[in-house]
This record gives C-alpha cells, sequence and structure tokens, in this order.
C-alpha cells in the first residue's frame, strides 16, 4: 500500500468514525454540558495515545522548544475550533452548522497555499467544487436558515469551520518533522486550556444530569474512538498526504452520519445520499490523481516516506 493511500484511508476513517459521533453525542449531551464533554475527551485523548507512546517506546521525542508550537496547535484545533462550534450550534442550529462548516476544505486548500505553498491546480479545485456539491446534496440544506437573529451562532460556526482547516495545515507543517503520535497527545493537553474553563463555568451554573450506563459507555467511546483514535488518523492523513487532498475525505463525515441516522433511526435514504456520496467519491479521486510536473513525471507531492 502507498504512502497515498495510507493517507487517504486514514483521513476517510477519521471522518468516518466522526460521522456517527452525532448520534452518540445526542446521548451524551442530554447529561453532560458541552464543555465537561469537551475535558473528558480530551483527558481520555492524553490518556490512550499515552499508553499508545508507552508501549511503542522511546519517549515524546519532542524538543522543549517545539512544545509551545504543538500546544498552540491544540489550543487553535481542540480548544478555539470546538468551543466555537459548541457556541455556534448552541445560538444557531444543527442544520447551520452541517451546511457552514462543509466549507471547511476549501479554506484548507487556501491556507495549504499560503502557509506551505501547496499547488491548487485546475483538476483539485474541480474536485472540491465536486464534493461541496455532493456534501450539501446529503445535507438538508432547507433546514438551514441565516435569519438576523442567528447570525452571531452562524459566524461562531464559520470561525469553527475556518479554525480547524487552520489547525490541519498547521498539522501538516509541524509533522513534516515531529512525530504524528506525540503532536496528536500534545494538542489536547492544549485544547484543555479552553476547555477546562469552560466545563468549570458550566458546572458552577448547573449540575451534570443523572449518569447511567449508556452515558458512560458514551463516553468512553468519545473519548477513545472518536477523540483518541480519529483525530491521530486526521493528523496522520495529514502527515501523509498534501493538506487539499486530504481535507477532501472530511466530506465522508455527513455521508456516514446519514447512513446511521438510517441505520440506527430509521430514516430514509434520500436520492440525495446516493447521489452526494457518489459525487464526494469522485470528487476524492480526482484529487488522488496524481499531478504531473513540468517534466511530465507523475508526482503526488507528499511526504516522503
Amino acid at each position: 500500500m502507498t504512502q497515498h493511500t495510507r493517507g487517504l484511508l486514514a483521513g476517510l476513517t477519521a471522518a468516518a468514525i466522526w460521522g456517527g459521533l452525532y448520534v452518540i453525542s445526542k446521548v451524551v449531551l442530554d447529561v453532560l454540558p458541552p464543555f465537561v464533554l469537551l475535558t473528558l475527551r480530551l483527558l481520555l485523548g492524553i490518556a490512550a495515545l499515552g499508553v499508545a507512546l508507552r508501549l511503542r517506546g522511546g519517549g515524546l521525542g519532542i524538543a522543549r522548544k517545539d512544545l509551545p508550537e504543538v500546544l498552540a496547535l491544540g489550543l487553535l484545533g481542540y480548544g478555539v475550533s470546538l468551543g466555537l462550534q459548541f457556541v455556534g450550534t448552541r445560538l444557531s442550529t444543527a442544520a447551520n452548522g452541517a451546511v457552514i462548516t462543509s466549507a471547511t476544505p476549501a479554506f484548507v486548500f487556501l491556507f495549504a497555499r499560503l502557509i506551505l505553498g501547496e499547488r491548487v491546480s485546475g483538476r483539485r479545485i474541480a474536485a472540491l467544487v465536486v464534493s461541496t456539491i455532493g456534501v450539501l446534496a446529503v445535507l438538508d440544506v432547507g433546514a438551514a436558515r441565516l435569519a438576523p437573529d442567528l447570525f452571531w451562532g452562524n459566524l461562531a460556526l464559520a470561525g469553527a469551520g475556518i479554525t480547524w482547516a487552520w489547525y490541519s495545515v498547521l498539522v501538516r507543517k509541524a509533522t513534516r518533522r515531529l512525530d504524528t503520535l506525540p503532536v496528536s497527545l500534545l494538542a489536547f493537553a492544549g485544547g484543555l486550556a479552553i476547555a477546562v474553563p469552560g466545563a468549570a463555568w458550566e458546572l458552577s451554573r448547573a449540575p451534570i444530569g443523572p449518569v447511567s450506563l449508556p452515558t458512560v459507555l458514551g463516553v468512553l467511546y468519545i473519548g477513545l474512538i472518536s477523540t483518541a483514535v480519529a483525530a491521530y488518523l486526521w493528523n496522520k492523513a495529514f502527515e501523509l498526504v498534501e493538506a487539499g487532498v486530504a481535507s477532501l475525505t472530511f466530506f465522508a463525515q455527513p455521508v456516514v452520519g446519514a447512513l446511521l441516522g438510517v441505520w440506527l433511526l430509521g430514516e430514509l435514504a434520500t436520492p440525495g445520499l446516493l447521489l452526494g456520496g457518489a459525487l464526494i467519491g469522485l470528487g476524492l479521486w480526482l484529487a488522488s490523481r496524481p499531478e504531473r510536473d513540468r517534466a511530465g513525471v507523475k508526482s503526488y507531492r507528499g511526504k516522503t516516506p
């Protein structure tokens, strides 16, 4: 299996895991406030990746001079971005959140060009357009509202998408010279700088609800699978594949979420779901085809193994 294929599979697996997050989060958030859940997610993620690092051996392997950069990554991705997502969803609607944050890959293309100097070819732009049309076909765009009373919520959601794109591109920049596993672990730690104060504020206003076994299992799944495993795989995708290509795997998230809704919640499989899934697959295929340099030689322009 090539490096390029491994990177795409890592990104698709991460997006697929996050696609199922809504169904489980719906149960857990009935009991735990958002920032309390985020704090638990990050702590469980740190514990899980810490065990993985211990089993692998060799320690963190990150110099002290690089710690501020990696912690700032986590502050941006798991503090600012997820925090804005929580605030935006609360002040706006879940449908708006799905539609607005679907613009994330477009911002990845922009930041990858500005920060990494990645080439944005016509085919890559076409792939982005096709995939975006696909995800909008999957989502219930008609349920989204841009009314004035939702302005601040929609603005926060837009900020969440932009900052997650920025975080993802900076991950690629960092993992060009640093190991992805400790980078992922320390990024979780950086996110606690916002998650913990947010959780403390929530708990000062209202206690948590009655905790049941499904709640505990849900928290464990979200922390260990949706956070530790999925976030590591997402970061690994950006290590192995150009940021613009890796970002398109993000579009698998709403497709998997819709499929799980059909399977677990008895929702209908709409023609938009089937069409959108096909378009997203087409867009990913277009973006994944090797570029030709000026000499006509095929190249994925990825990280050298």
